[in-house]
């Protein structure tokens, strides 16, 4: 038990985790469409105010800045050359960061996915995204991250190369998926499929579970089923603070401090150890999490119906582990930072 995930994890409380990096820089002045990792060389003090934000809201643990800074994404920004190099920055200042808070917090190299299609339905091998996110955690690891962080995954080919890159980095590492589609990620896997996977790989991570996705409620019922399979490995809650509303020409996520603080105490008491935010989180909900873990006495594990009346209702009537995949035609897309 050498890195210090598995240190604070072993003391039994939840962990905190931080919330939605791109949400945060949008408000800051990011423009859609630009690449958010190129700040960490053009605006590094607003990535420490980044980070500073998560760690000021009581976070044990915060994402580096490095989501999409792998070649693959880099290439739509010019700068496939500086994948190495853009992690090394974000790791450095999240470092810098940590370093200085008044207790131990934990810098997770965030690894977002490459964007293309794994083959045989795209052209993506498993060697050149291995390739690629070896890259991106070699750059991450210089510039100090405790751990790596694989995270909005839809394909099990491609979370299967981020866990080579990390066994080749010689690093722990974490790893989230997206379930987005009736329950299931993008790519048809469901919450048993993930268990599976995970306890496949031969370099497995410290704790894997669910991002992003749809809302709070449907994340909490994917941590469900997570717990179902019975695996002790611990799971990750990382869900969007509300649903996305378009308001006076910008997204607006709906989610209230309070409704996130219902859903970190509900995520803990369905299974999951390390708790966190997503898109629209900000350190205003991260503070309503922090105070209600804190205060939470665990209980029971809570039925669709508790979440439903917590949280607000499903956003499909299955968890997509009792039918068949929903059929979806494979697009090509960029995901969000986070």
């Amino acid at each position: 038990m050498t890195d210090p995930l598995s240190r604070l994890l072993a003391t039994g409380r939840p962990v905190l985790a931080d919330g939605a990096t791109g949400t945060t820089l949008f408000n800051m002045g990011l423009e859609s469409g630009d690449a958010p990792e190129l700040w960490n060389d053009t605006h590094p003090d607003q990535i420490r105010a980044l980070y500073a934000g998560a760690c000021a809201a009581g976070c044990d643990l915060f994402l580096t800045n490095s989501f999409g800074s792998n070649a693959s994404r880099l290439k739509l920004h010019g700068a496939a050359n500086r994948a190495f190099d853009l992690s090394r920055i974000a790791a450095d200042i999240a470092r810098d960061i940590a370093d200085a808070a008044r207790r131990p917090v934990i810098v997770a190299g965030s690894m977002g996915p490459t964007g293309e299609i794994m083959a045989p339905m795209g052209t993506l091998t498993t060697a050149i995204a291995t390739e690629m996110f070896h890259e991106q955690a070699e750059g991450l690891k210089a510039g100090g991250a405790d751990v790596l962080w694989v995270e909005t995954i839809s394909a099990a080919e491609e979370y299967r190369a981020a866990a080579a890159a990390a066994q080749l980095a010689g690093m722990p590492w974490c790893g989230t998926m997206s379930f987005d589609t009736a329950g299931r990620t993008m790519m048809g896997l469901t919450a048993a499929d993930m268990v599976a996977l995970v306890e496949s790989l031969p370099h497995p991570p410290l704790a894997y579970g669910a991002n992003c996705g749809v809302g709070a409620s449907d994340l909490v019922r994917t941590v469900l089923g997570f717990a179902a399979q019975g695996s002790e490995r611990p799971i990750i809650a990382k869900g969007n603070a509300g649903i996305p509303k378009y308001v006076d020409g910008h997204i607006h996520y709906d989610g209230t401090p309070d409704l996130m603080a219902h859903y970190a105490t509900l995520a803990v008491d369905s299974g999951a150890r390390i708790v966190g935010g997503c898109c629209g989180t900000t350190p205003d909900h991260l503070r309503a999490m922090r105070a209600a873990l804190d205060a939470h006495q665990p209980g029971a594990r809570p039925s669709l119906d508790d979440i439903a009346t917590a949280l607000g209702g499903f956003s499909s009537a299955t968890d997509g582990l009792d039918g068949p995949p929903v059929t979806q035609r494979v697009r090509r897309r960029r995901p969000r930072s986070p």
